[in-house]
C-alpha cells in the first residue's frame, strides 16, 4: 500500500509541476513557435542544431552538447545564421532556461524564413530535471546550471544553482 501511496505522490507531483510549467509558459509566450520535448530532443534519432539563447555567462556555466551560444540582450540575427546552414529546413531547437527568450529567438529565425524551428520546452531547467547530462566550457559533465535569478531558480529542481 506504501508503494503504491508513494507513486501516486510521485506522479501527481510531477503532473502538478508540467501544469505549473505550462501556466508560466502561456503567461510570458505566445505560442508562435512550436515546443519540442526534452524527451524528444534526447531521442538519439533527434538531429537537430542547437541554439543556447542564454547570455554568455550562463552559456560558460554548463550548456546542451554541441549547443551554439546566440545569447539574447545582444542576438545578432546575420551572425547567428552564418553559423546556421543554407538548407533553412534544417531542424534547428533554441532553448534558454525556461523556454521564453528561446521562443523569442526562435521567432526571428522563422521570420528569417528558416522553417523546422522549435522552442525547447522548459529548457535546460527541465532538460537537467530530467537527468538528461549537461557539459561545461571544457566539455566535461557538470551539475552546475546557471539558475539566472533567485525567482526563476525554482524551476530548476535537479543539479546545482549558479548565480554569477
Amino acid at each position: 500500500m506504501k508503494k503504491i501511496v508513494l507513486l501516486f505522490l510521485v506522479i501527481s507531483s510531477a503532473t502538478f509541476g508540467q501544469k505549473k510549467l505550462d501556466k508560466l509558459l502561456k503567461k510570458w509566450n505566445t505560442r508562435n513557435v512550436p515546443y519540442m520535448s526534452v524527451k524528444t530532443l534526447a531521442l538519439p534519432k533527434t538531429d537537430a542544431i542547437l541554439l543556447d539563447a542564454r547570455e554568455e555567462k550562463e552559456y560558460k556555466v554548463s550548456h546542451l552538447e554541441n549547443a551554439i551560444c546566440v545569447g539574447f540582450d545582444n542576438f545578432k540575427l546575420e551572425e547567428t545564421i552564418a553559423k546556421l546552414p543554407e538548407d533553412k529546413k534544417a531542424k534547428i531547437v533554441v532553448y534558454c532556461s525556461l523556454g521564453i527568450r528561446s521562443e523569442i529567438v526562435a521567432d526571428k529565425l522563422i521570420k528569417a524564413g528558416y522553417t523546422n524551428v522549435y522552442n525547447l520546452y522548459g529548457g535546460i531547467f527541465e532538460w537537467k530535471n530530467a537527468d538528461f547530462k549537461v557539459i561545461d566550457t571544457l566539455g566535461n559533465n557538470t551539475e552546475k546550471v546557471h539558475a539566472f535569478n533567485k525567482n526563476w531558480s525554482k524551476w530548476l529542481k535537479k543539479g546545482k544553482k549558479v548565480y554569477e
